[in-house]
């Protein structure tokens, strides 16, 4: 069966799983997730990807993201290439260490926010890796700390968090260690990990239900959790994005033509945007190419930065002045 393609929605949030190939261990000892910790910490920083709920295992990884400046694909490899060349050096290995792609989720927050993050902050506990939920408290590798106040991380969104439960503190915490508590009873909840419709729908209870009202026909996407309505509004998002690039591609553009354009509206030679430096006139038609191919052509980052000498950081700052740019001169790529 073909793999179906990951959905890469700006601004939405997403329950991210990876596993080490063969379920063998990704993490052989507290360094190991001692520097995970760290680089996952500098991504999410450098690419403003909020971070609600995370949890390391041995061999296995959950963490609960909405996208910020970069899209999911691009902080994941990042995350995962840097993870694995730091791991093989450490351990004198070769090969590969993560199983398959990583698995990503598009969650409805209103419904999902909570019961994600419990079900991934009692994972540590479930597996058997803390003894109890006092235990819990003090697991230095996931975000369940962080929330209680034994931790602290400047990435993670723990008062995000904290305020689905209260506008105190204090209280917020005694109402959240509440809820993962009794979420001990309810299981693993297999709908938040599995696949296809009833994943959508939020297992089969609810499916059921809708059947009883006589909804048979509910919209579900293996790659999304949420309502039906949620999943379409998804989907039309995903595919508006994809039908543009598309549109953009045959009618012959790639980013020479891009180039091109961001020259023109800016009134210097196409060659001066491939130079190096930063002359005020030069960066700003490069920023605008960068813009364009981003949004339009749906090139990757990484494929700018290698292009344009920069660094990945760089080229998310120069999309975003491209965007500015574009709205001062209220021009598009398309005449």
């Amino acid at each position: 069966m073909p793999r179906v393609a990951r959905l890469d929605a700006a601004g939405v949030l997403n329950h991210v799983i990876f596993r080490g190939i063969e379920r063998r261990k990704i993490f052989r000892s507290a360094a190991d997730k001692d520097w995970f910790v760290q680089r996952l910490g500098q991504l999410l920083s450098a690419t403003r990807t909020s971070c609600y709920a995370w949890a390391l295992m041995d061999n296995n990884v959950h963490l609960l993201l909405r996208t910020g400046d970069e899209s999911l694909a691009t902080l994941m490899r990042r995350l995962l290439t840097g993870y694995a060349g730091y791991f093989n050096r450490e351990h004198g290995r070769h090969g590969q260490l993560f199983q398959n792609r990583y698995k990503s989720i598009i969650c409805q927050e209103d419904i999902y926010l909570k019961e994600l993050v419990r079900y991934i902050h009692l994972n540590p506990f479930r597996a058997g890796m803390v003894k109890s939920l006092q235990k819990l408290r003090s697991y230095a590798y996931s975000g369940h700390s962080a929330l209680l106040g034994e931790k602290n991380y400047d990435w993670q969104q723990a008062g995000y968090v904290l305020e689905l439960f209260g506008k105190r503190v204090q209280r917020a915490r005694e109402q959240y260690e509440q809820y993962v508590a009794e979420g001990v009873e309810q299981g693993r909840k297999p709908e938040l990990v599995g696949g296809g419709l009833i994943r959508s729908m939020g297992g089969w209870e609810a499916v059921k239900k809708l059947r009883l009202k006589g909804q048979d026909r509910v919209k579900g996407d293996v790659r999304i959790l949420g309502e039906g309505e949620f999943v379409e509004q998804v989907l039309a998002s995903a595919g508006e994005k994809f039908s543009r690039a598309y549109e953009f591609r045959r009618q012959g553009y790639d980013i020479d033509k891009v180039e091109q354009r961001a020259a023109e509206e800016l009134g210097l030679p196409v060659a001066e945007i491939r130079k190096s430096g930063r002359e005020r006139h030069r960066t700003a038609a490069r920023s605008l190419a960068i813009y364009w191919a981003v949004r339009e052509l749906n090139i990757p980052g990484v494929a700018l930065a290698k292009r344009y000498g920069l660094t990945q950081s760089a080229v998310v700052h120069a999309s975003r002045r491209g965007e500015e740019i574009a709205k001062e001169l209220n021009c598009k790529l398309l005449k």
